[in-house]
């Protein structure tokens, strides 16, 4: 049976021994690509979407600058040579050093400030992004990287958010509004994402007289409170959803296209997953006002104003 094989690219290129600008930009949109240097001046790259224009695009660029490049269609001509070909690619050497980099990170944890672990997790975060989209044949160098990325990740939300809940596996229960009005509400103290997120839900769309009390431990939660993202709360992560989630669920809260974009932003802040574009200003904004207020109430007013602002801008993308 005939399987098709990918297709490769080589861009041929030369450039004037005196244009510096030039060369560094060809050498920002090979590397960006994960070309791989064949020589000097010839970058093999395989087929993937979005690669052929980009090299279109920098051999275009390239003539523009003075130079001379070419983009061609290269094809091995047996199997050898394909391994080959996929050999030059291999990543382990970054996985290794960024590998040994969050070995390093994560024994310094302890003695870190919050910002600087939120700092130090978004630096790992780039880094770790930057290689999987240039990996195009993952290993097992590929493997154990994501195995140490995900104990640090691990091991960072547990200093930034002590006591953070492991999931249930249990149904979620469709419950009335209506019978929880006016009730407190509990959850451990020094707000993060989930944890402010899904008071500000409890207070514009399940409970408006909602209040809240701010815990040192979930062992203190009084017996009439309902509990909020901790083990064994009433509301809690379950399965693949984070608390916000859940209570979305819980209360049938119409899923708008500014709901569904919050949504998706607590869960990859809190949890991981595909980070959307204002979630890194998001988390600053928060990183800073934790910083600032230390005061569980003034930070869910502020913050609330900030969601308030996301969930209006969220919601008039589909009408804009």
């Amino acid at each position: 049976m005939h399987t098709s094989q990918p297709k490769w690219f080589l861009l041929i290129a030369s450039l004037p021994t005196a244009g510096a600008t030039a060369r560094m930009r060809l050498w920002r949109g090979i590397k960006g690509l994960g070309c791989v240097a064949l020589r000097d001046g010839a970058y093999l790259l395989i087929e993937r979407q979005g690669h052929v224009d980009a090299l279109t695009d920098l051999a275009a660029q390239t003539n523009r600058d003075g130079g001379q490049a070419w983009v061609v269609d290269v094809m091995p001509r047996s199997v050898d040579d394909r391994k080959a070909f996929e050999a030059l690619f291999d990543r382990s050497s970054e996985y290794a050093e960024m590998h040994a980099g969050l070995t390093l990170a994560r024994k310094a944890l302890p003695s870190q400030t919050p910002a600087e672990i939120t700092k130090t997790l978004k630096r790992f975060r780039k880094e770790r992004d930057a290689i999987l989209r240039i990996d195009f044949f993952p290993n097992q160098a590929s493997l154990d990287a994501e195995a140490a990325w995900a104990d640090f990740e691990e091991a960072a939300n547990a200093f930034l958010s002590p006591g953070e809940p492991q999931a249930q596996e249990r149904p979620i229960p469709q419950l009335s509004r209506t019978d929880y009005q006016g009730r407190t509400w509990a959850t451990r103290r020094n707000l993060w994402v989930d944890r402010v997120a899904s008071a500000w839900l409890i207070r514009r769309f399940i409970d408006s007289d909602a209040k809240f009390l701010w815990l040192d431990s979930p062992a203190l939660c009084p017996p009439d409170a309902l509990g909020f993202d901790f083990d064994e709360a009433a509301f809690t992560h379950v399965d693949d959803k984070v608390t916000f989630e859940v209570l979305l669920a819980s209360f049938n809260i119409e899923m708008t296209l500014g709901m569904e974009k919050l949504a998706a932003l607590v869960h990859a802040l809190d949890v991981g997953g595909l980070i959307p574009p204002e979630a890194a200003g998001f988390e600053a904004i928060l990183t800073g006002a934790r910083a600032r207020l230390n005061n569980d109430d003034a930070l869910l007013a502020e913050i609330g104003t900030v969601l308030d602002s996301l969930y209006t801008h969220y919601n008039k993308e589909r009408t804009s």
